[in-house]
């Protein structure tokens, strides 16, 4: 886990997160940015909790439950690193979802901070990427703060302009 000097507290996701991952997910303003929109049902909330809990399971690593310090039970995000599978090749991708209530306080630039740390310190992976639709201008300023450099676009939406790709690689890694 990440160092202790954080803001934030972040341990894996349990089954009991499944009505806290549905309020954030499920709601249209954390959605603006995402072409599928908010989730629908607490049903999907629980698919998307079991892949995760399946990852954590499989590879020791996955999206966090995010808490603030002072409110250790108050979930606010969900983010980290996982595989995601695009440009042909899976990848190790970070992404997040803050509640509103979080916004505009610097949490994803610290989260995104500790995960390249977790991502690189601790796992040895040689590369991150970061996929954000190209009118997300938060996310990419915070991707861009992390260190993320544009690295390409992916064609993933249909009818749509393509999400940008950014990537950070490995600092022993990055002149290779």
């Amino acid at each position: 886990m990440p160092a202790t000097f954080s803001r934030l507290i972040y341990r894996p996701p349990q089954p009991a997160d499944v009505q806290r991952l549905f309020a954030i997910f499920g709601d249209p303003q954390t959605n603006l940015f995402n072409p599928a929109g908010p989730m629908v049902t607490l049903g999907d909330a629980q698919r998307l909790l079991d892949r995760w809990l399946g990852q954590w399971a499989a590879q020791g690593y996955g999206w966090w439950a995010i808490a603030r310090n002072e409110a250790p039970e108050h979930i606010i995000g969900f983010g980290g690193i996982a595989p995601l599978h695009y440009l042909a090749e899976q990848r190790i991708n970070l992404g997040y979802r803050f509640a509103v209530e979080a916004w505009g306080q610097g949490y994803a630039t610290e989260l995104g901070r500790d995960a390249l740390a977790l991502a690189f310190e601790t796992l040895g992976v040689p590369e991150v990427f970061g996929l954000v639709r190209p009118d997300h201008a938060a996310s990419i300023r915070v991707l861009e703060k992390i260190g993320m450099q544009p690295f390409g676009v992916l064609d993933d939406v249909p009818g749509k302009s393509p999400s940008r790709v950014f990537r950070i690689c490995h600092p022993t890694t990055a002149f290779a």
